[in-house]
């Protein structure tokens, strides 16, 4: 089982055209599996067409103002759940992984309600209800360590808030 999510450096730039993204503009940001782990690509609205080929989830956000002070990330739960529902039957190791990870997230804000766990040979799955249609879900545990969901939960906070200086920091852990 891979132990780290690796995403690539943030550039600030568009992923097709190359332009540097101004505050406070809007851009879209599509997230791929590659061979080196989960990469975060951005777009301009003028290159966004739609989802890219081969993007496991994707998003709108606004570029952040320097001037103002920091607040704290408001994460869209319905953004949360759609990414949540989209990779379920999706069989990849490191999509289960975040797919558990933003199980997690929706159990804290009480949108999923743990209803069991069912063992099949040596794996452990988790009956979850979504609160708002009452429908039934199987997650994987891929029993992680409290340090990596820690660590795979404030990636997925710097990739979903589009904080440059936080992707490029876990980016570069490895590297020391």
């Amino acid at each position: 089982m891979s132990s780290d999510w690796e995403f690539s450096r943030l550039t600030g730039r568009c992923a097709v055209t190359g332009r540097e993204f101004a505050e406070g503009e809007l851009y879209f940001t599509a997230l791929f599996e590659t061979t080196e782990g989960l990469e975060r690509r951005d777009y301009t609205p003028d290159a966004w067409s739609g989802p890219p080929e081969g993007s496991i989830c994707h998003w709108q956000a606004r570029v952040p103002m320097r001037d103002k002070t920091p607040q704290p990330l408001a994460v869209d739960q319905e953004l949360l759940t759609s990414l949540f529902l989209r990779l379920e039957d999706d069989a990849s190791e490191v999509r289960q992984q975040f797919r558990f990870v933003l199980a997690l997230l929706l159990m804290r804000k009480r949108r999923l309600r743990l209803e069991g766990t069912v063992r099949e040979t040596d794996q452990e799955f988790w009956r979850l209800r979504l609160v708002t249609d009452q429908s039934e879900h199987r997650v994987l545990n891929p029993r992680l360590t409290d340090e990596h969901i820690e660590r795979l939960s404030t990636q997925l906070t710097a990739i979903l808030s589009g904080d440059v200086e936080a992707v490029g920091m876990l980016a570069g852990q490895d590297e020391e």
